[in-house]
This record gives C-alpha cells, sequence and structure tokens, in this order.
C-alpha cells in the first residue's frame, strides 16, 4: 500500500478529499492534514487517517515525516500557508515528490514540485464552452469520467491479452497508443505492457476497469476485495465434515486475503456452534444468523458490508441451483471445497476449449497459484488446432514469463474427465459463467468440459467470474 499525504483546509480542500474517497483508493493509504475536523462519509478507517492540526507546524508535521510517503498533495487557502508547508517538509524530506494547487502564481525552483495552476485549469474549462473551438480529451462530456486514460503497468492482469478476449459491456477501449504512436484497437490486437488505453464508458464502469487494469500479481482476492468469506448452511452440511472444512478454510486464509468471515445459517448443534465459536480471534471473524432470510438477502448483504474477495463453500451446497444462482450475481470468485485435503494440494488444472473466458480469468488463476505455490497445468484434450487455441496458448505463455511462474502444456487425445479422474489431488479452475448455472442432468449429453464441472466434484474447484 502507497503512503500519500494531503495537507489541505478550505472547501476545495475538503472537496478534494470527498472526491479521493469516492474514486480509486484501494491501492493507497491517505494519511490528511486539516485545521479543522473534515467530515467525510465514505473515507474507509483502513484507507484513511485524520489529524487535526496546522500544517505550517515544523514540529508537529516533521512527527508525521516520519513514515515513507510516496507524495504529498497540498491544498490550502493562503499562499504563505503552502510555502511554509512546503518549507517544512524539505526540512525533513528533501526528495519527496510535492503537488500543490497554487491560486496566486507561485515558483519553485525545485523538481519535486509540481504547481497546479487553478486560474489556468478554470481558463480551460470555459474555453470549451466557446463555439467552434476543439475540445480537448480531459474535458469532453460531462467530466465525470466517462473518457479515461489508463497506463497498462507491467503486471497487469490485462497484459499480453487479445482485445477481442476483454468483456466491454457499458465501455469500450477506442484507442491505445504504444511507444508514443496511435493504434486503433481490433479484436486480435494484444495488449502489451505500457501501453497507454483510451477508454469510454459509464464512470462507475471506468472505476471498475482501472483498478482492473492496475491490478498486478499477489494481491488476490483484489480487486474483488481484501476478505475471504465461508458460508455454512448447518440443515444442509454433514456435522462430521465441518470441522474439515473449516480447517481447509483457516489453512486458505493463512495464505489469502486480510480477515475471514464465516456465516452461519439454520443453527442446529449448540456443541459444534460453541467449536465453531472456540476459532474465532481478530482475523477469524463467525456470524451467526437466526433468521430465515434467502440465500440472496444474507450472502449479498455480506458482500456488501464485509469487503468479500472470494466465497468457500462446500459441494453440497454449491450443488443448489438457487445458491449457484446467488453467487454467479455477486461477481466473486467461489471456492468449492471438496473432501480431499486442501494443504496437500500441489496443482492448479486449466482445461483448453475455444472460449476466450480462459483469457478474462487467467491473471486470477497465476495470482492465486503463485500465493498457494501450486503448479500450472494447461490441458489439450482435443488435439486440434484453431486459431482461437492458439492466442490463448499464447496468451498463458506470456503471462508465465511476467509473472516468473512456470506453465506446463500437456496435449492429450483421452476423454478429458477420465483423463484426470486419475489424479489425486488438485485445484480445477474455470470461469464462473451461466453454464455453471445449468442443472446438472441438462449436460448428461453436452462435451462441454465446462458443463461437466460436477463430474469433477470431487475435486475442490475455483469458479472466476469473466464480468468485471
Amino acid at each position: 500500500m502507497k503512503k500519500i499525504l494531503i495537507l489541505c483546509d478550505g472547501k476545495i480542500g475538503q472537496h478534494f478529499v470527498e472526491r479521493v474517497a469516492d474514486t480509486y483508493t484501494s491501492e493507497n493509504i491517505y494519511y490528511v492534514v486539516s485545521m479543522e475536523k473534515l467530515d467525510i462519509p465514505n473515507a474507509k478507517p483502513s484507507q484513511f487517517k485524520f489529524y487535526q492540526f496546522d500544517p505550517t507546524s515544523l514540529h508537529k508535521l516533521s512527527n508525521l515525516l516520519k513514515m515513507e510517503f510516496m507524495q504529498v498533495i497540498i491544498s490550502l487557502k493562503t499562499s504563505v500557508d503552502v510555502e511554509v508547508s512546503i518549507k517544512n517538509i524539505r526540512a525533513v524530506k528533501a526528495q519527496l515528490r510535492i503537488v500543490t494547487l497554487d491560486s496566486w502564481g507561485l515558483e519553485f525552483d525545485d523538481q519535486n514540485i509540481v504547481v497546479v495552476n487553478t486560474n489556468e485549469l478554470l481558463s480551460s474549462r470555459l474555453l470549451d464552452y466557446l463555439p467552434n473551438v476543439p475540445v480537448i480529451a480531459q474535458n469532453v462530456g460531462v467530466g465525470e469520467g466517462e473518457i479515461m486514460e489508463v497506463l497498462v503497468p507491467f503486471g497487469s492482469s490485462f497484459v499480453y491479452r487479445h482485445i477481442g478476449a476483454v468483456e466491454q459491456n457499458n465501455w469500450k477501449i477506442v484507442a491505445m497508443y504504444r511507444n508514443q504512436r496511435l493504434i486503433l484497437p481490433s479484436p486480435k490486437r494484444m495488449i502489451q505492457p505500457n501501453d497507454l488505453l483510451v477508454l469510454v464508458g459509464e464512470p462507475s464502469v471506468l472505476k471498475t476497469v482501472y483498478r482492473a487494469i492496475k491490478r498486478e500479481l499477489g494481491q488476490f482476492p483484489a480487486p474483488y476485495g481484501s476478505n475471504l468469506y465461508l458460508y455454512i448452511d448447518m440443515a444442509v452440511e454433514d456435522e462430521q465434515a465441518l470441522p474439515k472444512l473449516i480447517k481447509r478454510t483457516k489453512y486458505i486464509h493463512k495464505n489469502l486475503g486480510d480477515k475471514l468471515y464465516i456465516r452461519i445459517v439454520n443453527p442446529s448443534s449448540i456443541e459444534l456452534l460453541a467449536k465453531i465459536k472456540s476459532h474465532r480471534s481478530d482475523k477469524i471473524i463467525i456470524e451467526i444468523d437466526y433468521t430465515t432470510k434467502s440465500y440472496k438477502d444474507i450472502i449479498l448483504n455480506d458482500m456488501k458490508v464485509m469487503d468479500i474477495g472470494i466465497v468457500m463453500i462446500s459441494s453440497k451446497l454449491f450443488a443448489i441451483t438457487e445458491l449457484r444462482q446467488c453467487l454467479y450475481k455477486s461477481k466473486i470468485p467461489v471456492l468449492k471445497l471438496s473432501k480431499k485435503p486442501f494443504s496437500k494440494l500441489k496443482e492448479s488444472v486449466i482445461i483448453l476449449n475455444d472460449n476466450r473466458d480462459l483469457e478474462k480469468i487467467s491473471t486470477t488463476i497465476f495470482d492465486i497459484s503463485s500465493q498457494l505455490s501450486f503448479n500450472l497445468e494447461l490441458f489439450d484434450f482435443t488435439q486440434e488446432i484453431t486459431e482461437e487455441k492458439e492466442r490463448i496458448i499464447e496468451h498463458y505463455e506470456n503471462l508465465s514469463v511476467i509473472f516468473s511462474k512456470s506453465i506446463k502444456i500437456i496435449k492429450e487425445d483421452a476423454n478429458p474427465i477420465r483423463f484426470l479422474k486419475k489424479k489425486e489431488n488438485f485445484l480445477y479452475c474455470l470461469p464462473f459463467t451461466e453454464k455453471i448455472l445449468d442443472l446438472p442432468l441438462y449436460s448428461l449429453f453436452s462435451t462441454d468440459t465446462e458443463k461437466l464441472y460436477h463430474r469433477l466434484g470431487e475435486y475442490h474447484q475455483l469458479f472466476i467470474p469473466t464480468q468485471l
């Protein structure tokens, strides 16, 4: 997490902090210093730290600057306050990058100070209302973020993906810049590191897309959320299997996520509840629901409140169609846990097909496999070479280089289900699409391996959403 220091006062300063709280805060921690108490409703306590003192006080500011900040942003009401605050910062941190709002024509002989002139910004915005004058990109539309530029970092989840394999609902990649040259997007065009993408779409959707593009390896369950969630229905579960289920969940929690939430519905055995409650700690929160609410009401509400990044569930519960539909709507990865031990897992398995969804879920597979130290195996059972398969293989091979994670491509002319059933243990990774919602009976004569996921139900399975 990158630390950002904000020195502010007045209406502009407060409005700026409010905008920060409403936008891209998932990967930064903000330390806000103001002379007056700020009321920012959407500021998460885990990402915003507020201090109330005069930023021109060297003694107080120097104590805060003992931490390593990436950047300081200043929005103060007077030029004297700005100059004195910068002088105080430089007394402690000679090279720290400073961005300051300026309404007075300030000048600094320091390459690490960026001055944002308010008069220049306002006049530029007013210029857009003159007839027959071209509109610059940053001010197109209503200025709420419907046009966005995003630089694709080296370890992004979008790197080496074909544009045609990127789901673009309510948003579009309209242009791409590479080495300062404009490239018009096409379905076969591959996104590379340091490409600058121009996106157009709904502002709220673009915020999600931005976070997805900026997401790098080692952050899972981000960008879906930061915490793990285990859902237990004691009216359905096998009571004897529950202790092992919780044991597997705790093992996963040691390697992934921040907190583990265990939601129990339809509680029955008092003795078993007591055993489950004994696992409570600062990082393991157990919630018991004594009402008769539906799966949808409980789970979707928990997703919003608990910042869930992955849902864990038993095979018995996942077999319930209504529950699968609810999990599908949540657009959060689901880990279906079988009765096999999880701590002895060594491999993540992907079955190759012509489905472009395999590109959409690739980074999540690499991410979770790296964090859990799993080997990656990509199986091609058809032996039929198609252009789409070649693209998917190329994509996975490129990602293996980026993430320094080897992948083994296995080609077999065999029935995939029978072949994989010979393996002792593995994590089966597949897209969470509407195919998964069908009743198993409907896939009786299907050859689609995704529809036949239940035939490998004795293995752990990771269902990854394909929509942002």
